[in-house]
């Protein structure tokens, strides 16, 4: 990827980058106060340390991580990811599983239903590489059977690992009861194509806060997870099988029903010397957020003890103000074009004269609307920022910031002007 060539289409980016590949644009030393605004900047000390955090809090308790991939679609912090340990990447679509395999990732979990012919048969073909670890879920038996004719016919080389999706009323996809899910069970298990591979499903989309409640909702959906494994345990080969909950929202209670279904003991090895993997999911964590992760992740610097792990938000916006059109409003350059806004509107974290220069203090002010390409940054009785000034964002859901960049800049830290790299997705 260092070899790609930059062009004037990359927002952000300085003049001089164009026509410079991304190794010859690094090489020239970069500085982020020649960026243009608005800007997503992405911290490189925040990444490394979220990154060696969750990958130390998993192994010590014998849990796999497929960290989600569809969170930045950028294979450089996939790298990082699988470089620190993952067993693989997970995404969302057949499409992500085509652009992973073009840049070499050998162990996926599609975290849905593949059930398109055309990307079945391009998924035949893929099984050719005996180096290809795939699995990917299904919540009906009329999911199975939609799968079953395409690989026939195109003669896939060995069967798909299928894990069943178990999920719950008001969620999101999965069989609604353990009773359902053992049928689709047993219909796996009986394909000449297909090979029942474990159980898997979202807790995240039962609850969306931290209260008791919600708690007690995700808890109870895990522990149906595992009886369901169990269930249906007298359907599985000698290979290896998945146990998988776990975004970046409540994946401690996703390891503590875990832990007590035998996570990380010699339970989870298997006959035939297959394995169990209990496997989190999640992928928001390398960058953390100011936001939405901020308010409900058991890692927040905000919330854990002394003694827990913490992530440092690893993601910032940039904006300068272009207009100061009464007391107490300003508007920057950038909007929803740029920053995210499903989960929460930006918040303002600093301020200072130009990139480069330190960020300051901006207490009290808050943004209140966005349009495509303005911010409205309200500012306490008194407050002032004058024309041209720059503020600075935490931004919230890294999931819906990274996909409206196609190249980022990564300084050392928040608060370094030196830029060490820059990050291509693709959405």
């Amino acid at each position: 990827m260092s070899d790609a060539r930059l062009t004037a289409r990359h927002k952000g980016l300085p003049e001089r980058a164009a026509g410079m590949t991304i190794a010859e644009f690094l090489a020239s030393g970069p500085r982020l106060s020649e960026f243009w605004t608005p800007l997503v900047v992405l911290d490189d000390a925040a990444m490394r340390h979220n990154t060696d955090v969750m990958a130390t809090w998993c192994a010590e308790r014998g849990l796999e991580l497929m960290p989600h991939g569809k969170t930045t679609m950028a294979p450089s912090l996939w790298q990082r990811q699988l470089y620190a340990g993952s067993l693989g990447i997970t995404l969302a679509t057949m499409g992500q599983v085509r652009t992973a395999r073009t840049f070499g990732v050998s162990s996926i979990m599609l975290a849905n239903a593949a059930v398109d012919a055309h990307s079945l048969r391009y998924l035949a073909g893929e099984l050719a590489d005996p180096g290809f670890r795939f699995v990917c879920w299904a919540d009906s038996i009329a999911t199975v059977e939609a799968m079953e004719d395409p690989l026939r016919d195109a003669d896939a080389p060995r069967p798909v690992d299928v894990l069943v999706e178990l999920g719950g009323e008001g969620g999101r996809t999965g069989a609604r009861t353990v009773g359902e899910a053992i049928k689709i069970a047993e219909r796996i298990a009986a394909s000449d194509v297909l090979r029942l591979a474990g159980v898997a499903g979202y807790e995240g989309s039962l609850a969306h806060d931290r209260s008791v409640r919600a708690i007690d909702a995700v808890e109870t959906y895990l522990r149906r997870q595992i009886e369901l494994h169990e269930r249906i345990g007298h359907l599985y080969d000698d290979g290896d099988v998945y146990v998988t909950a776990g975004g970046s929202a409540y994946f401690d209670l996703v390891a503590k029903v875990f832990a007590e279904a035998g996570a990380g003991a010699e339970a989870a090895e298997r006959p035939g010397g297959g394995r169990t993997l209990f496997t989190l999911r999640s992928g928001a964590y390398i960058v953390h957020d100011d936001g939405f992760y901020r308010g409900i992740s058991p890692f927040d610097e905000a919330r854990a003890s002394d003694d827990e792990p913490r992530f440092i938000p690893g993601m910032f916006g940039v904006g300068r103000i272009v207009s100061h059109p009464e007391p107490g409003l300003a508007l920057i350059d950038g909007g929803k074009r740029d920053f995210p806004f499903d989960e929460g509107l930006p918040i303002p974290r600093g301020m200072s004269a130009g990139l480069g220069d330190a960020w300051q203090p901006l207490p009290g002010a808050s943004v209140s609307a966005m349009n495509d390409q303005h911010s409205f940054v309200r500012l306490e009785e008194g407050g002032e920022l004058a024309i041209g000034d720059l503020v600075r964002l935490g931004l919230s859901h890294p999931c819906t910031a990274f996909d409206k960049w196609t190249v980022l800049p990564v300084v050392e830290s928040v608060d370094s002007d030196l830029v060490v790299d820059l990050i291509q997705t693709y959405f």
